[in-house]
């Protein structure tokens, strides 16, 4: 044996079925479709979702709610969260670039600081958005909240 004798074990290999032509072949005629109908006619293509004429599961299901365009959705980080980053890295000024660093935001990711937790000592803290009482909380430690 060698390249030029090389074939595939018999039985391996079978022809294609040619549909549709002649009656000598014994899949002339109808062609395997049956008679009449949708099916049997040439580019017919199902439509996603059909059940037969049956209401279709997307019909039957009541729509609700709604998507607001225009919602800004914030990541929330707690003060108790700012201060231990603060006391681990020894920082005066928190902001977003610092919380992208340690791995609490991801990259276009928007802050938003809440007042759970307390701060040990005065921090400027940016964010792209504060809750009141994060803001009193950040005041009151002697500390500036910036938003960006």
């Amino acid at each position: 044996m060698d390249l030029s004798n090389l074939q595939p074990a018999v039985g391996s290999v079978k022809r294609k079925t040619r549909i549709g032509r002649g009656p000598g072949s014994g899949k002339g005629g109808t062609s395997t479709r049956g008679h009449k109908g949708a099916k049997s006619r040439s580019g017919y293509s199902r439509k996603i979702g059909f059940e037969g004429g049956q209401m279709p599961l997307q019909r039957r299901l009541p729509k609700f709610g709604f998507k607001n365009i225009n919602r800004v959705e914030y990541k929330a980080i707690n003060l108790e969260l700012i201060d231990a980053l603060a006391t681990a890295k020894n920082l005066d000024k928190v902001g977003v670039e610092e919380l992208r660093a340690a791995g609490y935001l991801r990259r276009n990711q928007l802050a938003k600081v809440l007042a759970c937790g307390t701060l040990s000592r005065a921090l400027t803290i940016e964010a792209n958005a504060f809750s009141a009482a994060a803001k009193a909380a950040i005041e009151a430690a002697g500390g500036t909240a910036q938003t960006l």
